[in-house]
């Protein structure tokens, strides 16, 4: 038997099951038509005649074997994590009735000594040209907008009809007529952008992009797919020189000359670089440690994982009034296929969760009732969907949970940050 799973041999005293078999004929009987006697009435010896011993088993079973399961589980201090496999051996009036459950619990994680991890400390420095960059992007809805009659070059507004094709078949949701495009790193996809560079007015250009796993539209995320974009006109933004009067009005008056203007700027740039650069830490040190440890994957987690996943799919899908399996049928795949394909990932976010909670374990991490509160709140008061909700949020027990286990991840996250590794910080 695998180590994540825990087998009971369970024993029903005889008094218990003469009760459950009285219990389900009697309910049987109360509900029972028989010819020549008004529903219910029937003598319990004619009905229990006319349903057979079988069906009596049967609702035995699911009338008693639940309960006497949980108790035992209960008993024995076991937390399953899905429904056990439970084998009725034996079960018949008069005699104690014997059972054997197969319990999957959670799998004991060995974890890896978290200060012995190789996690590379990186950290992003601000330099002057990400100074620029930030600058020239918060005077950008100032700028002035001409159209003029050259060639595209980086930074104009490029009217562009779009088409995209993936598997030789039109995506029509991705298509596009007379959209304006800003020719600028992180505004256009990196393949898009090269490929419009240069282009006149009249010309196309088509470009091959490998869309990621997350894009948005399901019928390209994770494929090769080609845009096709034709050059409709040609825009020149002219940006607003920067002065003391544009940065105390773009500072709202907290600053009166550039020179201020530019270093709060940049300890900007540096709080997020900061901030970056611990994500970064994180991610590496939780790989880092995943590598590392060993666990014994129960399969009813990567079930469960695999359930979430197509879940998530359904709703994505469903959103853009699209099914399941005409999804499926559209990729060319069997809903088996699916599932053997989203295998190994699940298994990873499997892995990644036991190792993280056993870490947070080791840790003794566990936000206190305040602290819970405290958190629920902060998260209120960020997302516009739950402000003003977060008292309601707080006495749901549910929504307690799971902002209880959100804070332990997001601690055990950044505790892992801090002893994860021995290596010397380094600039990039």
């Amino acid at each position: 038997m695998p180590k994540s799973q825990v087998g009971l041999t369970i024993e029903v005293p005889t008094e218990m099951v003469d009760a459950t078999f009285d219990k389900v004929l009697n309910r049987l009987t109360s509900k029972a038509k028989v010819e020549g006697f008004r529903p219910g009435k029937a003598p319990r010896a004619l009905v229990e005649a006319r349903l057979g011993p079988g069906t009596i088993r049967e609702q035995v079973v699911e009338t008693m074997v639940p309960e006497v399961v949980r108790q035992a589980m209960a008993e024995n201090s076991i937390d399953p994590i899905a429904n056990p496999d439970v084998e009725v051996v034996e079960l018949e009036r008069g005699r104690p009735a014997k059972l054997k459950a197969t319990v999957t619990v959670m799998p004991e994680v060995t974890l890896a000594d978290p200060s012995s991890l190789s996690v590379p400390a990186e950290e992003l420095k601000v330099d002057d040209e990400m100074l620029e960059r930030r600058l020239e992007d918060v005077r950008q809805p100032m700028a002035e907008i001409t159209p003029v009659e050259r060639e595209t070059r980086r930074g104009d507004i490029a009217v562009i009809d779009v088409e995209v094709e993936a598997d030789g078949q039109n995506v029509p949701s991705e298509s596009r007529t007379a959209m304006e495009a800003e020719l600028r790193e992180g505004v256009l996809l990196p393949e898009l952008l090269a490929g419009l560079l240069g282009a006149f007015v009249g010309d196309e250009r088509s470009v091959t992009v490998a869309f990621p796993e997350s894009y948005s539209e399901p019928l390209l995320a994770g494929k090769e797919g080609t845009i096709k974009a034709t050059v409709r006109g040609v825009k020149e933004k002219v940006l607003p020189p920067l002065d003391d009067e544009l940065a105390k009005q773009l500072s709202d008056g907290m600053y009166e000359n550039v020179d201020a203007y530019r270093e709060a700027t940049r300890k900007d740039l540096e709080a997020s670089a900061k901030a970056v650069s611990q994500l970064a830490r994180q991610q590496a040190a939780v790989k880092a440690l995943v590598d590392a440890s060993s666990v014994e994957i129960p399969e009813a987690l990567i079930e469960q994982e695999i359930a979430s996943h197509l879940d998530s799919l359904e709703r994505s899908l469903q959103r853009q009034g699209l099914r399941v399996d005409r999804y499926l049928e559209y990729l060319g795949k069997t809903p088996q296929q699916w599932i053997d394909d989203e295998r190994p990932e699940a298994e990873e976010h499997v892995k990644a969760d036991l190792v993280l909670n056993e870490f947070a374990k080791r840790e003794n991490i566990a936000p206190t009732d305040d602290e819970v509160t405290t958190y629920i709140e902060t998260q209120a008061a960020q997302d516009e969907e739950l402000k003003g909700r977060a008292q309601e949020l707080a006495r749901n027990p549910t929504t307690r949970r799971y902002f209880t286990s959100r804070l332990r991840r997001v601690r055990a996250l950044d505790r892992l940050a801090e002893v994860a590794g021995k290596s010397e910080p380094k600039e990039t």
